[in-house]
């Protein structure tokens, strides 16, 4: 019995992508909510763990949240003790954010907990498997990235002309 052709169409591989996306969003949220943080809290921390001590607005401007989004978390995960807010000391206007010991020891315990959950969620590949999807991944989303940015070139040089 002949099987149908695969779809290998840009649509298909954006419909595949999305569907393993929602898959491992979920488990990604289960590993994290259930120890009582949400996802943009633990973000954030994790932002810091592994970043450092991050201006407010940086912080935001990586995790893709609105300023009043990212004021909210930052303001709950204070009132846990899990951060706090400075100044910039070479600009006194910003505010830089940092772990507190408290907010280091439990980020530490949930993104352990949480790589543990992914690391059983990505199961279905071999390692050698998870290198080549992350290889090929790296390579569509660079392809993609860049032709966003060809067409926002593009569409700025095509409006200079128009105005022109």
């Amino acid at each position: 019995m002949a099987h149908a052709p695969l779809d290998t169409s840009g649509t298909h591989v954006w419909l595949i992508l999305m569907k393993v996306h929602r898959a491992l969003a979920k488990h990604a949220a289960h590993s994290i909510e259930e120890l009582d943080m949400c996802v943009s809290d633990f973000a954030v921390l994790e932002l810091l763990l592994h970043r450092g001590p991050q201006p407010v607005n940086a912080i935001g401007r990586r995790l893709d949240l609105t300023s009043g989004s990212i004021t909210t978390a930052i303001d709950r995960l204070e009132r846990r003790q899990f951060v706090v807010r400075g100044f910039d000391a070479r600009d006194r206007r910003a505010r830089i954010v940092s772990l507190t010991r408290e907010g280091k020891a439990r980020i530490t315990e949930v993104f352990g907990h949480h790589k543990r959950a992914m690391d059983r969620a990505a199961a279905g590949l071999s390692p050698k498997e998870r290198e080549s999807l992350i290889g090929l991944a790296r390579k569509l989303g660079t392809s993609a990235a860049r032709q966003l940015d060809e067409a926002r070139h593009d569409g700025r040089a095509a409006g200079r002309r128009r105005k022109g």
